[in-house]
Formats: structure tokens, sequence, C-alpha cells
């Protein structure tokens, strides 16, 4: 329904942005992250998801479509709601997030308020399952599989199947990835720069 909203920061709560757009003030639930890009008195623009149901009409806002696009894919997790994902996106980035489920690190999922055990099993377990499903992209003008990865392309490999994770098509990973150094840096920075790239 609103893809974006776009106007003056009224109210910072925790997780709560309210943003007023033309008058009316949008209670807008956030991550840490993302409210750290807000200030009160300044314009502040939130990409949004709307949750619609019987008894409840949320706004979920996120500072990038990177962040709402891992929100996204954490709520098609079963036993995922919006409330845990935004608790996940709040203890760590969705790169870092990438990385924890390629790493099967259910410790950096746990770290989220509210966040048990099985629920950060779960989550590696099928969006590591989805990347599995989509994973082969062009590398090179050559269709290269993910796992087991071939030598010399680790790191791009990696790169690949983390912005996978994030559901990004292998046409939009090429894109992202066309002015990056892969090889003379981190995986998580190569990844953050890409996620910078898909934004513009």
């Amino acid at each position: 329904m609103f893809h974006y909203i776009s106007g003056t920061v009224a109210v910072l709560d925790t997780n709560l942005a309210v943003i007023d757009a033309g008058g009316v003030g949008y209670a807008i639930y956030t991550t840490s992250t993302s409210q750290a890009e807000l200030k009160i008195g300044e314009a502040g623009k939130l990409f949004t998801y709307n949750v619609i149901r019987e008894d409840c009409f949320d706004l979920y806002g996120f500072a990038t479509l990177g962040e709402k696009r891992c929100f996204e894919l954490l709520i098609s997790v079963s036993g995922v709601g919006p409330k845990a994902a935004l608790s996940i996106l709040s203890s760590t980035t969705p790169e870092g997030l990438a990385m924890a489920i390629l790493a099967e690190d259910e410790k950096t999922i746990t770290v989220a308020q509210g966040i048990g055990k099985k629920i950060a099993q779960r989550v590696i377990l099928e969006l590591k399952d989805k990347m599995g499903k989509d994973a082969p992209v062009l590398t090179g003008g050559a269709k290269i599989a993910l796992t087991p990865q071939a030598a010399g392309v680790e790191r791009l490999g990696d790169v690949v199947a983390a912005l996978t994770v994030l559901g990004y098509s292998q046409g939009e990973i090429s894109y992202a990835l066309r002015d990056v150094d892969v090889e003379g840096q981190p995986t998580e920075q190569v990844i953050r720069l890409a996620l910078k790239n898909m934004a513009k």
C-alpha cells in the first residue's frame, strides 16, 4: 500500500518512529539501525512494509531497501513474525545476517532479544535452503555452482551466496558487483558495498 513515507520526524521511541507527512503522524515500527538514521525535527524517509490483519494495521519501516528486503525474507520463515524479524535486524545488519546464515552461526541470530536457538536454526535452515535453490549465477561469463566452490572464486561465491540469501536476482547481483574490488576486501565489506550499489 505504502512504498515509503517521507516527512518530518516527530517522535523516536524504542523501535518506533513517528513521521509527520502532510499533517498525519505515521507510527512506524523500525530497527535500531534505521532509527539511528533519523533525528527529531528533521526530514526522514522510511521504506515501509504493511501488516494488515483483522486486529491490526501496522507499518514497519527501514532506512534502506536492502534492510526491508531482509525483513521480508525473515517473515517468510515459519514461526518468525514481524516483531521477531525486527528484533533480529536490530541486532545485526543485513550483510551480517547473510554471513551468519552462510556460516550456520546461530549465536549471531540468538543475540536478538526474544530469539531462541530453535528460531535461529529455522532461519538458517529455511533461508540457506532458499539460497541453495536460487544460487546459480553468472560470473565471468560462466555459470558456476556455489557449493562446492570453485578454486579462486571462493570469496566471490560467498558474496554471491550472501546476496542470494537476501533475495537478489543474478542480474541484480552482477550489476551490484560491477565496480567492487571483490578480492581486495573482506567478504562482509564487499556485501555492504554491493548493497549500496543496489540502492543507487
